[in-house]
């Protein structure tokens, strides 16, 4: 197996994602392999489970609703 060893400059003047998953990646430059990667760390120190939500919707609010405004992805 051959190693490659790769020196870049990369300048971006503008970079527009049209739309992100819980499974993207996004890469800039060179990489031989891309091995996913998960990691979960209580850095809180919680040792109970968190409380129920209890705090009423306001009126008319739709469970399931963002609170902060989305914007429909452009279309290409």
């Amino acid at each position: 197996m051959s190693n490659f060893y790769i020196q870049q400059s990369i300048h971006i003047q503008l970079i527009k994602i049209g739309g992100v998953s819980n499974s993207s990646v996004f890469q800039i430059g060179s990489a031989g392999i891309i091995k996913p990667s998960s990691h979960l760390y209580n850095t809180g120190g919680f040792t109970e489970p968190a409380p129920e939500f209890d705090t009423p919707l306001s009126e008319g609010t739709v469970v399931g609703t963002p609170f902060v405004p989305l914007v429909a992805p452009a279309k290409p």
